[in-house]
């Protein structure tokens, strides 16, 4: 199970979020508790994290929101070398019903998360 870390968007930064079995464990207001699961076939696009699809979250507050985590291009190469060898992927999610998650996961959940949109 890969673990996910919600920074911003449509999804509570509270719970262990996850991806696993081609599927997301993320918690909203009406999950709070066991988190909604949502089918991957359920995405509409998923990309590594820049300023520029981190605005499109929640225009400039989204980026001020998400500046502690990314720091602009400087912060996003950091965020890929968090944990040493353990490599660490920012990215900006968007579903099919329009919400969106700016998150953290390890590189290879990410690559799997990659892989349920191609």
């Amino acid at each position: 199970m890969g673990k996910i870390k919600v920074h911003a968007g449509d999804f509570e930064k509270i719970g262990n979020s996850s991806f696993s079995f081609g599927c997301f464990t993320l918690f909203t207001q009406q999950h709070p508790f066991m988190g909604e699961t949502i089918v991957a076939t359920e995405l509409e696009a998923v990309d590594v994290a820049s300023e520029e699809n981190v605005k499109k979250i929640g225009g400039t507050a989204g980026w001020g929101v998400a500046g502690g985590v990314l720091l602009g291009p400087v912060g996003l190469l950091a965020g890929l070398l968090i944990g040493g060898r353990k490599k660490e992927v920012t990215f900006v999610a968007r579903f099919k019903d329009g919400r969106k998650l700016l998150a953290s996961t390890d590189q290879k959940t990410y690559t799997k998360i990659q892989a349920a949109v191609f």
